[in-house]
């Protein structure tokens, strides 16, 4: 093959010589398996050879010249043999396999259920997700993030269903957030039972179910001879016929597109049957009657989707126990409608719905202001805490400059007495020599050493004071991994859990753990801080490790503009160079040749690039340049 693969190119060099004009690059390039040359769209029909394939654009068709068209053949059956080699070499390869064929299936089995969990494992890392609690029999999701809204938009949403009661109608203005509510609850019911952790706070509690019935979104069909109303009824009679205790159902729009008082009556009686049977249901409404309904029932609770009326914009915030107000009179009048309009349909309102409309107004008034004022408490016991944080640093403070004026008396008064010690042995020392003829040495002797013992007793009686007035004082903070003094031990070691009610942790020491009072303990900041230093190294060479471990060895910009591609192929040989390959293939195709040239040109202005060439045989030929880095 490589014999053929010369005289090959020796036949297309002379080609591409001879036909230079014709050419749009003086490049050879592969197309099934065969050599062509890229020739101009307006002489593809007076250049000799077999068109095999054409540019993207179509100014440029890839000829297979008549002068090796024999020579490309040679090289198939060359290939063909080849191909019959390797299957010899695949064949007994996997006779050597057979013996262990049943190991092999299992290893198979056993890497995709690994593949699996990590999977999964990644899905919950992606959308910071916790594992949610089963051992309960309500819903009760902790800030709760659809996983289908980017992070930086959603809004997290606190819901319970199943607890003290089954039933929840959410209200509210269009495009407020109550069908994204209902999803959300659905979706985690679901992602829970199937083994997913959900974007929620930890300690969210899910319950299983049976079945997941859902009537959300229009699907009326002309084909079907279904309008909005009967597309939406024919799933709740599916639904209603299924249901039991053990199946959530969810309803989005219930008894919409018909009358408002038939569709209203409808609705109430739909949600009124799956109450009674105890089946655990939402269900999303405009209409007043169903607020009413859960107001006046037990085990019924009304829900609301935030909307600021001044900015005509939803907050998205779910506020479970209040009803939600239409606002649409409120809406009309800020988008510009007359006021005498909107009176004159305020007096068509019945006047029971008028009055349930402002008990609702006034619900949600009482509400924001309840917010406002827990707000306020807030920021003031926000700024008690600080004035008490204050006022504790400040005693401490006083403690601190209290036990270094004693402990200064302490050592004032000791250099005293041992000055007085000092000048009672002297005389002493001296009235020996002088009374030596006297003979009343022994009683002199005698008053010396009652004087020394009583001096001794008021050293011993000051500095058990010294020490009884610095007791011994806890660490304020002691986290998980920081290195601290044990006293009562005299070595150091390493805390392994947090101090408990009690006051004690436990403390890693060389190869003995125990556990120890915090008041034993001194925290050592410098070598603490030098140990997480040090695991912070650790990290950032572990994320460097992954990063080499999931960065593919070539990149694919066919089909992209110079402008989009460049971007990501600055990007791939950042990430390529700190994965330190050694090598990497930028594929680029042959086209008007526009991107190739583009590449290169970048790579010659790379700082970290070695080299850079063209692909040989067996690389990708001209539609591909190889990358090597310093």
């Amino acid at each position: 093959m490589s014999q053929v693969n010369d005289r090959v190119r020796e036949q297309l060099t002379a080609t591409v010589n001879a036909s230079g004009s014709m050419l749009r690059d003086n490049i050879v390039t592969m197309r099934n398996g065969r050599y062509c040359l890229p020739v101009k769209q307006e002489y593809k029909s007076t250049f000799p050879g077999m068109i095999h394939d054409q540019s993207a654009t179509g100014s440029t068709f890839f000829i297979e010249p008549m002068a090796i068209v024999k020579l490309n053949n040679e090289l198939a059956e060359l290939a063909m043999k080849e191909q019959e080699e390797i299957e010899k070499i695949l064949a007994s390869l996997s006779a050597l396999a057979a013996p262990y064929t049943e190991d092999l299936q299992k290893n198979v089995l056993l890497l995709a259920e690994l593949d699996f969990i990590f999977a999964k494992a990644a899905l919950s890392k992606k959308m910071q997700g916790s594992e949610p609690l089963f051992d309960q029999n309500y819903i009760h999701i902790k800030k709760g993030r659809h996983p289908l809204i980017p992070k930086e938009s959603v809004v997290p949403i606190d819901v319970t269903l199943g607890k003290t009661y089954n039933l929840l109608i959410i209200t509210g203005p269009n495009t407020g957030g109550k069908t994204v509510s209902l999803k959300t609850v659905g979706l985690f019911t679901l992602m829970g039972q199937a083994g997913l952790h959900i974007p929620a706070f930890d300690h969210s509690h899910l319950r299983v179910y049976e079945e997941v019935y859902a009537d959300i979104g229009d699907e009326q069909s002309i084909e079907q001879s279904l309008s909005t109303f009967s597309s939406h009824m024919v799933n709740t009679v599916y639904i209603l016929k299924r249901a039991n205790k053990k199946t959530l159902a969810l309803f989005d729009e219930l008894g919409a597109g018909t009358d408002p008082t038939e569709g209203a009556a409808l609705a109430t009686a739909i949600l009124d049957n799956l109450h009674s049977r105890h089946v655990t249901a939402m269900a999303t409404t405009h209409y007043s009657e169903l607020k009413v309904y859960a107001l006046s029932t037990e085990g019924v609770e009304n829900a609301s989707c935030e909307f600021d009326v001044e900015s005509l914009q939803p907050t998205y915030r779910l506020l479970v126990g209040v009803p939600g107000k239409s606002n649409a009179f409120a809406i009309s009048g800020k988008l510009g409608l007359s006021e005498d309009i909107i009176q004159a349909a305020g007096k068509l309102i019945d006047s029971d719905a008028q009055s349930f409309e402002d008990v609702v107004a006034g619900l949600e008034q009482a509400r924001s202001e309840a917010e406002k004022e827990r707000e306020k408490a807030k920021r003031f016991r926000e700024e008690a805490e600080h004035y008490k944080q204050k006022l504790k640093d400040k005693n401490e403070r006083i403690d601190k400059a209290k036990d270094k004026i004693l402990r200064r008396a302490n050592e004032e008064a000791s250099e005293i007495l041992q000055k007085a010690k000092d000048m009672a042995d002297e005389s002493i020392r001296k009235y020996n020599r002088w009374m030596s003829d006297s003979g009343m040495t022994k009683e002199m002797e005698k008053e010396r050493t009652a004087l020394r013992e009583e001096l001794d007793k008021t050293g011993s009686r000051m500095s058990l004071q010294a020490t009884q007035k610095k007791p011994k004082k806890a660490p304020e903070k002691l986290a998980v991994g920081d290195i601290v003094m044990v006293h009562s031990m005299g070595v150091k070691g390493t805390v392994s859990t947090p101090p408990n009610s009690k006051g004690k942790c436990y403390v890693q020491m060389g190869i003995l753990r125990s556990e120890v009072d915090i008041t034993d303990l001194e925290l050592l900041e410098q070598e603490t801080k030098a140990s997480k230093k040090e695991a912070s190294i650790t990290h950032a060479r572990n994320m460097k490790m992954a990063k080499a471990m999931t960065i593919s060895t070539e990149i694919n910009l066919i089909g992209k503009t110079v402008d989009e591609a460049l971007p990501l192929l600055d990007k791939y040989l950042d990430d390529a160079y700190l994965a330190k390959l050694h090598q990497v293939t930028v594929i680029h195709g042959m086209g008007t040749g526009a991107l190739r040239n583009a590449v290169q040109s970048h790579c010659k202005k790379c700082r970290y690039v070695k080299s850079y060439r063209m692909g040989e045989y067996g690389e990708g030929g001209y539609g591909v340049t190889v990358v090597e880095f310093k």
